[in-house]
């Protein structure tokens, strides 16, 4: 899809040109959620969830419709198995959608909530106010339920929010979009524009170069494709490119709960960015844990590469230097044997992405070790990685994944799609007042 992406300059000018009263008519209904109260935000989101459930068959039929493409595409190769997985709609994943909604509706209220309050001087206030970030653009390959997500905690958190997904889930996305239109339909007070779909390809292009009108830019998607969306536009970016999880079993791991957990953290859902793609084994227990775990593995389906010591005790196709580095988003994961548990960190560092590592021990000297010596967004002791997510996390939904140091990181909700504004009320006070040899002193007592 990332070659896709290119453009020339004149037909870009043009999609800038046709793509700008869209972008402003979503600035406007930015500051128009402003007005409506956070009942009314919350009668919407109850409004979409219900509609949901109501179109289900709707929704199904349009995902049908690219199904059938989709399967064209992945016979052509231009489509991956993972990203074919991901497109897949049921009456269980609407379901989810619909449940989503409902719990993103639930959290607490976010936006013009004094984060704190502060008396600088006797009349003299500075209160920190939580605020929307304005228009966020979302793109995104195949996840259809990712409209239904972002939509969600836009709208939890007073936000305008343009969609952009990709040609592949396309009957889906629009199916999905109108159903939230007709849900908002019945709010009169409800800007329309504050969800808006976009459809053609050369939109994208011309979304990355609007960096004074749009926020902030969510790319959900492969490696590449993320990393096409980073590296060509100037708006601040929330998302991570790659997802390549580790899960160390220890010398002092239960051995039961290591397979159940590599089980799990492989095959629950293969595709997901937090699903394992190397498992990790300590020499001391690997002659017991891997011909256990292999079995386990393979009646799963899944295909195991391995080094030369895991190849001694179970066959299977040796691994690359590739392998380590790989992000399969399929039922295939790569298993070494390492000696020590800096071994394992070593390898962690060299080829984590620093999205979630996992260790299985009951020894809580090396857990916690692990724990603060990994560089990850997640660090989980004897939990699967695939718990890394926002609605496991209680954040209602999740808007992505962020990797990088800086805040917002890991599974990011609706915290992530706010910001803080300082008010600050006085009595006609002037800086000259507290400078000079008479000067006022600042009081600076926390009000809570």
């Amino acid at each position: 899809m990332v070659s896709s992406l290119s453009a020339s300059a004149a037909p870009l000018a043009s999609t800038i040109a046709d793509l700008q009263p869209k972008v402003q008519a979503s600035r406007r209904a930015a500051q128009q959620l402003l007005d409506l109260s956070p009942a009314e935000r919350q009668e919407a989101l109850s409004s979409i969830a219900a509609a949901l459930e109501a179109a289900k068959e709707e929704i199904l039929s349009a995902n049908q419709q690219d199904l059938e493409h989709a399967r064209e595409m992945l016979k052509s190769g231009e489509l991956s198995e993972a990203a074919f997985a991901r497109l897949k709609l049921d009456g269980n994943k609407i379901q989810s959608m619909a449940a989503g909604v409902r719990s993103v509706a639930s959290l607490p209220e976010l936006v013009g909530t004094f984060a704190w309050r502060r008396e600088l001087d006797q009349g003299l206030v500075l209160e920190r106010v939580t605020c929307p970030l304005g228009v966020i653009a979302v793109i995104f390959e195949s996840r259809p339920d990712a409209v239904t997500q972002i939509t969600s905690l836009a709208i939890k958190t007073a936000n305008s929010v343009i969609l952009k997904g990709g040609s592949e889930a396309r009957h889906s996305c629009e199916a999905i979009t109108r159903v939230i239109h007709s849900a908002l339909e019945g709010i009169p007070s409800f800007p329309q524009a504050a969800v808006q779909l976009l459809t053609q390809r050369q939109e994208t292009h011309a979304l990355l170069g609007m960096d004074n009108d749009i926020d902030l830019i969510i790319p959900r998607g492969s490696q590449q494709f993320v990393r096409f969306i980073q590296t060509h536009t100037q708006i601040p970016v929330l998302g991570h490119a790659d997802g390549i999880c580790h899960l160390y079993v220890d010398a002092a791991a239960d051995l039961e709960m290591a397979v159940a957990l590599a089980v799990d953290a492989k095959v629950q859902y293969p595709a997901a960015c937090n699903a394992i793609e190397t498992l990790l084994v300590h020499e001391a227990i690997a002659s017991s844990y891997l011909p256990a775990v292999a079995i386990a593995l393979r009646n799963r389906e899944v295909e195991l590469r391995g080094c030369e010591l895991t190849r001694q005790w179970v066959e299977m196709t040796a691994a690359t230097a590739a392998d380590w580095g790989l992000e399969y988003g399929d039922l295939i994961l790569s298993m070494r044997v390492v000696k020590s548990l800096e071994e394992a960190l070593a390898h962690i560092q060299t080829y984590g992405s620093r999205h979630t590592e996992a260790i299985v021990t009951q020894d809580q000297q090396v857990a916690q070790r692990f724990l603060q010596q990994v560089d990850a967004a997640g660090v989980f002791h004897n939990a699967s990685t695939r718990f890394a997510d926002g609605f496991r996390y209680g954040f209602g939904a999740e808007v992505g994944i962020s990797t990088q140091k800086l805040p917002p990181r890991g599974p990011v909700g609706i915290e992530g799609l706010v910001t803080y504004t300082y008010h600050l009320h006085g009595q006609g006070q002037v800086v000259a007042d507290y400078t000079g040899p008479q000067a006022r002193s600042f009081s600076h007592q926390d009000l809570g």
